[in-house]
């Protein structure tokens, strides 16, 4: 063993726990965000989860591991596609226009880009040879030009009632009541396209890809048949996510997809989810022009990263004005290193954030300093 490596420190990578277990790493560890789909602005709620995300990948590098995050656009979606029509745009550049006023906005809030930003449209090809690979290990059927994944046994893996999954399938546009499949839980990993609908050559005629199987094949094509965090909002936590890892499952035969999850609770206003369909979004590039950027990203981090929330104009003001004393501490010099620990231990543990920055409010200093370089606050 080389000298110099043997007597190097460990840091904290075997002392990371996420998600209320240890997750001892190796570099690189692989990042698996959950992106967009471009047809809207981006509200509070989507830069919760990207905010988080780029949080976590942080700490794992102050842990001493490296990063490789990859963050998917979804170009390929039927919601996208009504979205242009409705528009009278063209879905791909449409797309791109969202793209960027996204892009720009994640730039104001100080998040990384990330390391790959695959493009469903780009990955069409890897879907076809997942339905091939399912269909050969006889986890899919095909049915009508369209190939469907046999998906019975997620739900209970989700460990969810039957109810409660079918209800959320149907949210999500799987169509559980579809008299085409098996079961109501099977789900389309390619569906046939009609002439006005997007749409690319397969062994099972034109069509397109099923959502979760984009990101299946996604991952796959970027970073291999596993990954070290799978990281989105809660809500997709099933069907998305739990379909999207069974499906990697049943094509590789690698178990688990995800070493551990980052589900960020949803940010809900007015005491509902923040959605279109209920008109009560509070758009980032809204809040941008009011606030600092730095105060609007400690308003999504400065909180149990898991748990839903109820976002107030209030809330906002509390965290300016946290930013200012945390800036008032971190010009002093009375930190020990003892603190500094103290905040690097709390942000591995789980990315105890509210406890890091009770620590680095009150010590100051360098405690200070490094929380707000980490978190990308200064």
């Amino acid at each position: 063993m080389d000298g110099d490596a043997a007597g190097a420190p460990l840091g904290y990578t075997d002392r990371i726990r996420l998600a209320g277990a240890p997750l001892p790493v190796i570099s690189p560890v692989r990042f698996y965000v959950c992106g967009i789909t471009p047809y809207d602005v981006t509200h509070l709620g989507h830069a919760a989860t990207f905010v988080w995300a780029d949080a976590a990948a942080a700490v794992l590098r102050l842990a001493g591991a490296d990063t490789v995050t990859c963050r998917n656009v979804t170009d390929v979606d039927d919601v996208l596609t009504r979205a242009a029509v409705e528009r009278g745009r063209h879905y791909d550049e449409f797309a791109l226009e969202q793209e960027y006023l996204f892009g720009r906005d994640m730039s104001a809030l100080r998040v990384r880009r990330p390391t790959h930003e695959p493009r469903a449209r780009h990955h069409v090809w890897q879907v076809v040879q997942l339905a091939a690979a399912l269909l050969a290990a006889g986890r899919a059927y095909e049915r009508g030009g369209a190939v469907y994944f046999r998906g019975c046994d997620v739900p209970a893996s989700a460990g969810l009632a039957l109810d409660d999954a079918e209800r959320r399938c149907a949210e999500f546009g799987d169509e559980p009541d579809d008299p085409a499949r098996d079961d109501p839980f099977d789900v389309a990993v390619w569906r046939p396209s009609a002439a006005d609908e997007p749409g690319w050559p397969s062994p099972w005629g034109r069509g397109r890809p099923g959502w979760h199987a984009e990101c299946a094949a996604m991952a796959l094509g970027v970073l291999g048949a596993a990954v070290d965090v799978l990281a989105g909002g809660e809500d997709l936590a099933f069907p998305h996510h739990a379909y999207q890892a069974a499906m990697v499952e049943a094509a590789t035969g690698v178990c688990p997809f995800a070493r551990a999850q980052l589900p960020v609770g949803t940010v809900r206003a007015h005491g509902a989810k923040m959605a279109k369909s209920t008109g009560n979004l509070v758009l980032v590039s809204d809040l941008l022009r009011d606030h600092p950027p730095a105060a609007v990203r400690l308003l999504l981090l400065d909180r149990v990263w898991h748990r839903s929330w109820d976002h107030t104009a209030a809330e906002v003001e509390r965290a300016a004005a946290r930013l200012e004393r945390l800036y008032s501490a971190a010009g002093t010099t009375t930190a020990s290193p003892a603190s500094v620990d103290a905040v690097t231990a709390a942000l591995v543990d789980d990315l105890d954030v509210p406890r890091a920055l009770g620590v680095a409010e009150e010590e100051g200093g360098e405690a200070a300093r490094l929380l707000l370089r980490t978190l990308a606050l200064a």
